[in-house]
């Protein structure tokens, strides 16, 4: 019978194996798993998928806080046991889109707040597995024909300005499959995604420059830029102004 709780996984490395399938799930923070040898992250993007009776070991990061859902094998029904078989066939990090995201912090906050009550333990659980399994095998979803939420996207792309953005990863916040959106982000805007967030990273640099004294390798770790070199090479070759010049005015 599917069991679902929350936790807090302690920094200190831990190993073990059990007979029933787990998963993983980050309402908060990070946590390190390696299953049969496979590593990968679960965070707020990520989940892990832990076979019965695979050895894993794991470590949490920081103040994380984890959904788990626990599925012995006694007590599933036949139908349950095929989608369970084939969830389960391996260890598994699948990507979880901005939907699924908004899904499991409300059964986060649900268990928090009725975790005692079972019957909604395995509600929740149950609709987080299924949810899981149609993403991975199930048909996909429509793409929308809505405009793009431009100030989602610029807000996404602000706060993680400093890191390296994918096309998927914008996707993920527009609710679309990386193909559609790319598609959609051309025709809306003018400028694929990566020609967007490029301009984005120079014009957050430009005024950096022109209204900060930060030293340039820092205006470039800010803006996402891979070394100093590369901001002056983009600036040089875009704007047409290096670094140094554009901050002399």
């Amino acid at each position: 019978m599917l069991h679902a709780r929350l936790a807090h996984l302690p920094e200190q490395s831990h190993a073990h194996d059990h007979e029933h399938h787990q998963l993983v799930l980050a309402l908060a923070g990070r946590a390190e798993f390696e299953v049969d040898g496979r590593g990968g992250e679960v965070c707020r993007m990520r989940a892990c998928l832990v076979p019965g009776d695979a050895r894993h070991a794991f470590a949490g990061t920081g103040d994380n806080r984890m959904l788990i859902l626990d599925l012995p094998p006694q007590g599933v029904s036949d139908e349950d046991r095929e989608l369970l078989a084939r969830l389960f066939e391996a260890p598994r990090y699948p990507t979880l889109d901005a939907d699924f995201q908004n899904l499991l912090g409300y059964a986060g906050a649900e268990l928090a707040r009725y975790g005692s009550d079972p019957l909604l333990a395995r509600a929740l659980g149950g609709v987080l597995l299924r949810a899981l399994h149609l993403r991975l095998f199930g048909e996909t979803p429509r793409p929308a024909t809505g405009p793009l939420d431009m100030q989602r996207l610029d807000g996404h792309i602000r706060s993680h300005l400093a890191r390296r953005i994918t096309v998927a990863e914008l996707a993920q916040v527009a609710c679309l499959s990386p193909s559609h959106f790319h598609a959609q982000f051309k025709d809306s805007v003018g400028l694929t995604p990566h020609q967007y967030l490029l301009k984005q990273r120079l014009d957050a640099a430009a005024r950096l420059l022109r209204e900060t004294d930060l030293a340039l390798v820092r205006v470039a770790e800010e803006c996402g830029f891979s070394s100093q070199s590369a901001l002056t090479t983009a600036m040089r070759r875009y704007l047409g102004l290096t670094p140094g010049a554009l901050r002399r005015g």
